[in-house]
């Protein structure tokens, strides 16, 4: 009693709703996983498994053509409780007009990229009413689209393989109004990630850029302050057993599922004490304006290298305009490697 006493119903279900993150899926993922084999080759019931490895099959190709979004699903209350336990906001700077399409690339990518998912993978900041007439589709690992009911899951929620065929998809086939949501620095990115710091990678992250000119696509800069917050990460003394350690599980992690393991923490299930939920510190995805972009079919080196640097430009640029605003000092200035 003493323990509930120092949560309100409130404070309660926002921790909840942060708390199912990883559970859900793990959750999903081994029910397929585990259950497909095991129905197949151990009880009577294989037509089960049959008929679920054949509609996979039949649907494979979907979530790289434009997927199967649920409104519904954006709208779940459960969203609105996750953005406010930080609390998560949306910050339009320029308007987006539905007569172009646009990737939206985005940093720093943090340690699990909450200001991208609530922003744009849900409906909680209303990103339908600050952006009207523009459908955004965010961006993330294919393998994740390889897991039966998962890939249904995360479709539901206009997310798509960051791969060239699907955003190119969305950008070419599926007439205007488009932004696909790219966190240009990747899993790799993550082992950046600690309160105070202002580094991503992008000096040589081009490839964004020239899905832009391909498809004709405006490059619209945004960056979430605050994200790089919620969570310390731990990087140990080089030289140290621990240190070759995390470094050794770090890599053969990334070579198995593209994801860079972070060793970080953050508070428990209440605010004193130590856990791995993140703290409840505010995250401001702020989006600037669009920068036009000519439709190119075969983009030259000299040509992506000059969008590039105008991008970085655009990107220091917002960076510096509401830095202050949203908790960083003056002097801070944006590094990019």
């Amino acid at each position: 009693m003493a323990f509930l006493s120092r949560l309100d119903l409130q404070e309660c279900l926002q921790t909840l709703s942060v708390l199912q993150w990883l559970p859900v899926y793990v959750f999903l993922g081994a029910i397929p996983v585990l259950l497909i084999p095991y129905f197949l080759v151990f009880t009577k019931y294989w037509i089960l498994s049959v008929l679920a490895l054949a509609w996979l099959a039949y649907d494979w190709n979907t979530h790289s053509q434009g997927g199967r979004r649920s409104a519904w699903v954006r709208n779940w209350t459960l969203w609105k409780y996750f953005q406010n336990y930080f609390p998560i906001k949306l910050v339009k700077t320029h308007n987006l007009s539905p007569k172009h399409n646009y990737i939206i690339a985005n940093h720093p990518h943090g340690i699990v990229s909450y200001g991208v998912f609530i922003n744009f993978a849900t409906e909680a900041t209303g990103f339908a009413r600050i952006f009207p007439a523009i459908t955004p589709s965010v961006g993330t690992l294919e393998w994740i689209f390889w897991i039966p009911i998962v890939r249904d899951y995360v479709m539901s929620m206009g997310v798509c393989p960051v791969s060239g065929l699907a955003l190119k998809y969305l950008l070419t086939q599926k007439a205007s109004g488009n932004a696909v949501v790219i966190v240009v620095g990747g899993a790799a990115e993550a082992l950046l990630c600690r309160p105070g710091a202002s580094t991503i990678y992008l000096k040589e992250r081009k490839g964004f850029v020239k899905l832009a000119l391909k498809t004709g696509a405006y490059l619209v800069p945004s960056y979430s302050f605050g994200e790089n917050e919620v969570h310390n990460q731990e990087i140990f003394p080089e030289g140290t057993w621990i240190r070759f350690f995390q470094k050794t599980f770090q890599a053969t992690f990334k070579k198995i599922l593209g994801l860079n393991f972070c060793t970080f923490h953050g508070r428990g299930l209440t605010q004193e004490s130590w856990g791995f939920l993140p703290f409840n510190r505010p995250i401001t995805t702020v989006v600037g304006e669009p920068l036009p972009i000519p439709k190119i079919k075969r983009p030259d080196k000299t040509t992506v290298d000059k969008y590039h640097a105008l991008y970085i430009s655009a990107l220091r640029k917002l960076f510096d305009q509401h830095k202050v605003q949203y908790g960083l000092p003056e002097t801070q200035e944006l590094t990019i490697i």
